[in-house]
């Protein structure tokens, strides 16, 4: 049983005891950096540390329909349009030198906690890699993974929120697995993502 289960379970039984449930302040004393435990729905129970770059709402102007993600790597940012011309601003970790690109893609599938298959590209360059790593708080794909249109890349989750806002990915675009979460409920299969370089 991992130290958060154990912790969690305290919370509830000392809340209990004093006739009501643990206030938040507890659970917040008690998963400062991980999360609740139903953070993530399903799956392995951790969230992630706060992102370095925060989340935030911010006037937006383009020719993008509502529902698109913009990506501008050069800023290291991701926008959701919204329909009142604004959009959600996150902040990412995007490909290092040589690896970063641009295009239209189309998010084509979404996966919960994806287990990783490291591409072949990866493996020519790093044969060391695992040839597949199961979905879980060690899987550099992180809480939640969208594919784009056929090609490697993904927008992922990470276990390492602190390379967001930096470019060390192989091309893939980075989030914390709070971000992550937060999008992954807001689009659809079939979302526009429009990569500008």
């Amino acid at each position: 049983m991992r130290w958060t289960d154990v912790a969690f379970r305290a919370a509830v039984l000392a809340g209990l005891a004093l006739g009501s449930a643990a206030p938040a302040s507890a659970f917040d004393s008690i998963f400062p950096f991980f999360g609740r435990p139903s953070d993530f729905g399903n799956g392995p129970k951790a969230g992630s540390a706060a992102s370095p770059i925060r989340r935030q709402t911010v006037a937006f102007q383009g020719s993008y329909a509502p529902g698109s993600i913009v990506i501008r790597t050069g800023e290291r940012r991701l926008y959701l349009v919204q329909p009142d011309g604004t959009a959600l601003k996150y902040g990412i970790g995007v490909g290092r030198d040589g690896f970063r690109w641009s295009g239209v893609k189309t998010i084509t599938r979404k996966a919960e906690w994806p287990g990783w298959t490291p591409p072949p590209p990866m493996l020519k360059r790093r044969p060391n890699l695992p040839r597949y790593m199961p979905g879980g708080i060690e899987n550099p794909l992180g809480a939640r993974a969208m594919y784009l249109g056929s090609s490697y890349y993904r927008i992922h989750g990470s276990n390492e929120p602190e390379t967001i806002g930096q470019a060390v990915s192989s091309g893939c675009f980075r989030m914390t697995n709070d971000d992550v979460a937060d999008l992954y409920e807001r689009v659809r299969v079939g979302t526009r993502v429009y990569v500008l370089n």
